[in-house]
């Protein structure tokens, strides 16, 4: 709860605001009020100066989100400007070989930031774009990150209440789990109309030079062509090859 003499300044204020999203997609004023320690009224106001710069927005229904000035600032920074370039020979690769949806995405608190997307004409339709920012659970590229992440990651995850979008995402505690050990064991991670209906996903894990997870690979297909061995291949060398571009030696 804010306390009545908060020191801190204006600047610390906006920060503490924007370290509010770290663990949420989408929050609400009074879900910022309490995060950042701040009356309703002065969260109210900060939030204002934020969406009119353009680094939150806000939705028809009210709820907040981190907008697209943030994003940009974000990429901007070296080693994510070093991984888009070492991954897009591969991500080219991917999408002259198939045609389909090809993505570049990193972890952000709960959720999976596309950095990259290429596309073709005749690609199933799909919500993903750059910059959009998805349930780690409910989508390839995004299982691929969850299952790699520090286990309080997939804690949080099922504390906030994973949402049913579609009858093939999952939303069960059992059922996640189980799927993260898959994903560990064969180092792949595939969907099947979690978000969005008629296509399916597929992505592979990116590692760094410590060998840490710091991205994956995707691809989304219509879901006819699930089960052609391509895909899952084409993400698994796109992942090693990004992960050797960045340092990584198995």
């Amino acid at each position: 709860m804010p306390r009545g003499d908060d020191a801190r300044s204006v600047a610390e204020k906006l920060f503490a605001i924007a370290d509010a999203f770290e663990r949420g997609d989408e929050l609400t004023l009074s879900e910022i009020a309490e995060r950042a320690r701040l009356p309703l009224s002065t969260a109210h106001r900060l939030l204002g100066e934020w969406v009119e710069w353009g680094g939150i927005t806000r939705s028809g229904d009210g709820r907040y989100r981190v907008g697209i000035k943030l994003w940009r600032l974000a990429v901007r920074q070296p080693s994510s400007r070093r991984l888009r370039i070492a991954a897009k020979p591969y991500l080219e690769d991917l999408f002259e070989s198939t045609g389909e949806h090809v993505h570049l995405a990193v972890r952000e608190g709960l959720g999976a930031v596309y950095l990259e997307r290429m596309s073709g004409a005749n690609a199933v339709p799909s919500i993903t774009d750059i910059g959009s920012r998805l349930p780690l659970y409910a989508t390839g590229v995004g299982q691929a990150l969850l299952a790699f992440a520090p286990p309080g990651v997939f804690e949080d995850v099922i504390a906030a209440g994973p949402r049913k979008f579609l009858p093939g995402t999952i939303v069960e505690e059992a059922a996640l789990r189980e799927r993260m050990a898959g994903i560990r064991s064969t180092g792949i991670a595939m969907s099947v109309e979690a978000l969005t209906k008629g296509a399916f996903s597929v992505a592979a894990p990116v590692r760094d030079a410590t060998g840490d997870v710091v991205a994956a690979v995707s691809i989304i297909a219509h879901v006819e062509r699930r089960d052609e061995p391509q895909f899952a291949l084409g993400v698994r060398i796109a992942g090693r090859g990004i992960s050797a571009a960045l340092g990584y030696r198995p």
